[in-house]
């Protein structure tokens, strides 16, 4: 797993991920979308597992326009993403008002500061899309508590030979980091996490769509 910024690809892939989603919302209706997108999200917390309890901190970081934020009406939750701002004015049915329940941060992953300390942080659909993967994750750990979740998903590779191409040349360039399933368990556990849970949930043909719950240890301040 290389541990190196590759700030063209990543303002590239900020560019085309915002022009992605104007032209996927066009076709969409946007309410239809949001209570999809929440039905989806349930259905993930009941495949790894995890059920939160009402009042209890959370972040969602890369959350999107219709983040997992969208179904966490019970809880203190923060959410952040670097194009939160862009969102606003750029997607026509987006608006941060319509989630008053959420604190919403417009920043960079590896930007997080811990102002809080949460009981579980996702990054959903979002890790691979960092500038820096091993610094977005120390500060995604970093504002855990212990004995705290970390839940990811993300598109995994399949194949180590495409793998090494994807690294090379940019045939993926919504996403910076290129890993396979392996790279993102090793990754959390020489951080200081506890797998509890990996689970394939979508295969592809070259990317499976996959999900990590971890825990962290306590005592850990990593």
């Amino acid at each position: 797993m290389e541990n190196q910024t590759y700030s063209w690809r990543w303002r590239l892939a900020q560019f085309l991920e915002l022009r992605w989603w104007r032209r996927y919302l066009q076709q969409l209706n946007w309410p239809d979308y949001v209570e999809a997108k929440r039905v989806h999200w349930r259905k993930v917390l009941t495949q790894m597992e995890l059920e939160l309890l009402p009042g209890e901190r959370v972040l969602d970081a890369g959350c999107g326009p219709a983040g997992i934020f969208t179904i966490l009406e019970a809880q203190k939750v923060d959410a952040i993403d670097p194009l939160l701002e862009a969102y606003e004015k750029k997607l026509p049915d987006f608006r941060l008002n319509q989630f008053p329940y959420v604190h919403f941060r417009a920043m960079m992953l590896e930007q997080l500061d811990r102002q809080e300390v949460y009981d579980h942080v996702f990054c959903l659909n979002a890790i691979n899309h960092v500038a820096d993967l091993e610094k977005a994750t120390q500060r995604l750990i970093h504002s855990l508590k212990p004995g705290g979740t970390l839940l990811i998903s993300i598109d995994v590779h399949r194949f180590a030979l495409l793998k090494f191409i994807f690294r090379i040349l940019p045939g993926d360039v919504l996403h910076p980091q290129q890993d396979d399933l392996r790279d993102y368990v090793h990754l959390l556990e020489k951080l200081g996490l506890d797998l509890e849970k990996k689970l394939v949930l979508k295969q592809g043909w070259i990317f499976n769509y996959a999900a990590i719950k971890a825990q962290k240890r306590n005592g850990s301040s990593t």
